[in-house]
């Protein structure tokens, strides 16, 4: 071999290295979940103060913990949302999408309602799975888990509230029949179910008369 030739295996041999250090020719990586859990900083405490919390909520923000969580997203690519859980939830949580991210379950959106303006409405009508927001049950001045920071809403698109031939979010209503079996949709007994259920969780598609199967919860209201 000539010295050039040589010069060359080496400075390929350095890229290849290189490059599978940072991932971009290891072509045999297992893709790896990373998760947090922090408290609320002072910038998102201004944020959600008159959008998802307000005075006489039953949780103070001091209790509540911002998740950041790894998942797969709808076009197959990681990414990376937030979730706010109260923090003795906060582990429970996590541990719950770390499951999901490994059993490749797929999650259309992940941020926090905020960028809604705390409106439910608004974040189910654009798929986007949350958390805490203080807030009663729809048609009630009864507090919702969310309010306590120990519920979430998942692809409420995929997982529409179904009451009879009222289904919420609107766009959900092809989803209401649960025969169907697409892209971030829940089932009795499936990845989704299990995982909760592993955490103590419970989730309302098992309700009646009515089902919400976006939901789960750990008190299971």
């Amino acid at each position: 071999m000539t010295k050039r030739a040589s010069a060359l295996v080496v400075v390929v041999t350095a890229l290849g290295l290189a490059g599978s250090a940072q991932g971009r020719f290891d072509q045999t990586a297992e893709p790896v979940f990373h998760g947090s859990i922090a408290t609320i900083d002072a910038a998102q405490r201004e944020r959600m103060i008159g959008s998802s919390w307000h005075r006489g909520c039953p949780v103070p923000i001091r209790n509540l913990r911002v998740l950041t969580l790894d998942y797969w997203g709808f076009g197959g690519h990681i990414r990376r949302g937030r979730l706010i859980v109260h923090e003795d939830q906060g582990l429970r949580v996590k541990r719950v999408f770390r499951k999901l991210f490994y059993r490749s379950f797929r999650i259309r959106r992940m941020v926090l309602i905020d960028a809604y303006d705390g409106s439910d409405n608004r974040s189910m009508a654009a798929n986007n799975t949350s958390a805490f927001n203080c807030r009663f049950v729809a048609g009630t001045t009864r507090w919702s888990q969310h309010a306590y920071g120990r519920a979430i809403d998942i692809n409420p698109i995929r997982n529409p509230y179904v009451s009879g031939s009222h289904v919420s979010p609107s766009a959900g209503a092809p989803y209401a029949d649960r025969t169907r079996h697409a892209m971030g949709m829940i089932h009795s007994g499936d990845r989704v179910v299990r995982a909760f259920a592993d955490a103590n969780w419970k989730w309302g598609g098992y309700w009646s008369p009515y089902q919400d199967y976006m939901h789960f919860s750990r008190n299971g209201h």
